[in-house]
This record gives C-alpha cells, structure tokens and sequence, in this order.
C-alpha cells in the first residue's frame, strides 16, 4: 500500500463530501423557498470551496449558480464574510461533534483518546479545504462570537477528556489545556502531512497509529500504561 493510495482514499472521501452537497441541491426545490436557500447556498459553498478554494466564493456566483436573483443570497448573509464564518460554523459543529462521539465512547479513557485523535485526523483529511478556512476564519479580527465559541469547544472537549484521563491515574500531571493543545499539534501535523502527500509509502492508517502511539506515551503518567491505538 503506497502514498498515493492513501491520498486516493482522502480523494473519495472529499468526492463523497462533494457529492452529498450535490444531492442536496438537487433535493432542493426550485425556486429556492425562503426556509432552504441558506442550506443550499452553504452545500453549493462547499461544493466550490472543495473544488476550486475559497478565494472562488461570492454570493453571486451561488446565486448565479443555484439559479436564484443576485440578491437572494442578501437574505441570509449580508456579505461574503457571513457565508466563509457560517461555512466555519457548521465545519466546527460537525468537528465537534466527532470529538464528542469519540469522548462518549464506552471504551477505557485511553481508547478513547485514541479514537478522538482518529476522528481529528478522519475529519481534517477528508476536509481539508474546510479546516483551513475554518482556523483562518477563527482568527480574524472580526470572527464571531459564536464561531469563537465553537472554536474553543473543540479544545475544552479534548481538555475534558485529559482531565478525566489524570483522575484515572493514566495521563500525566499538568494544565490538561496545554497538553489538549500539544495533542491537537501532533494530529494536525499527521493530516496536513497526508493532504500534502508527505508520508511516502507510509499509509494513513498505520501513520495514524503510530503518532498516536509516541503521544499517548509521551502523555502517559509515571508508571503508567500508556493507551494503544488498537484498544
């Protein structure tokens, strides 16, 4: 199993994407009522956003897209940057919820830091487009309140789980914010290694393994057992 086999399996994971957005415009009817435009501006956002990169976004080529008036996209969005922080939003809540669904896994604490890890990488690859729009919305002076809210939420998820992993006895001390921030660096890397084609022959999955290996090791306490990614 190669490199390319590892990007090609990104590859139709974000056709996937690409093609639900797709169906969701075609579900959609025509003309565009006022309850569905926003839904489907969004899935239409993503669409070219996966295809062509954010800098090809603006409310008219939606609107021009979707077949609606110049100014029917003004209902919901009242210029190009509530499209890009609505489309950071919803690439958050969904995050977000990977997380949560890993966290809330019956498994020993361990497992399900290794599965939080898996769904960070999962999401971030087959996503990648989004993530980075995501963090670049996050950070400009003028991200909302809301979209700020989410972005922090995926650290306090993460944190949450630390905290709980030390009461255990199995995760070492320290700010269990800090050390969620040096687990979030260490699967970012491994993602934006695989979008970048970067791992060689290495496949994803055994990549994944093994970098969640060397952290939770790294992060398990003194005489500890340190999680396996397979548990």
């Amino acid at each position: 199993m190669d490199d390319n086999l590892n990007v090609g399996r990104a590859n139709i994971v974000v056709n996937d994407n690409i093609e639900r957005g797709e169906a969701a415009l075609a579900d959609a009817d025509s003309p565009y009522h006022h309850g569905n435009l926003r839904e489907a501006l969004l899935a239409r956002a993503e669409v070219v956003l996966a295809t062509s990169g954010a800098d090809s976004l603006s409310l008219r080529a939606l609107a021009r897209d979707l077949g609606v008036s110049h100014a029917a996209p003004g209902r919901h969005f009242r210029d190009r940057q509530a499209l890009l922080d609505a489309l950071a939003v919803g690439g958050f809540t969904r995050l977000n919820e990977s997380l949560r669904a890993a966290v809330d896994d019956p498994g020993p604490v361990t497992a399900r830091l290794a599965g939080m890890g898996r769904a960070y990488v999962a999401f971030a690859v087959a996503n990648a487009p989004l993530l980075s729009l995501m963090f670049t919305v996050k950070h400009a002076d003028d991200s909302s309140a809301e979209l700020r809210e989410l972005g922090h939420q995926s650290l306090r998820i993460a944190a949450g789980l630390i905290d709980l992993a030390q009461r255990e006895g199995v995760v070492r001390a320290g700010e269990p914010d800090r050390l969620a921030q040096v687990a979030f660096s260490t699967v970012h890397g491994l993602a934006a290694l695989a979008v970048g084609s970067l791992l060689e022959d290495t496949p994803l999955s055994e990549a994944t393994d093994l970098a969640l290996d060397v952290l939770l090791t790294g992060l398990a306490a003194p005489g500890g057992d340190a999680a396996r990614p397979g548990a």
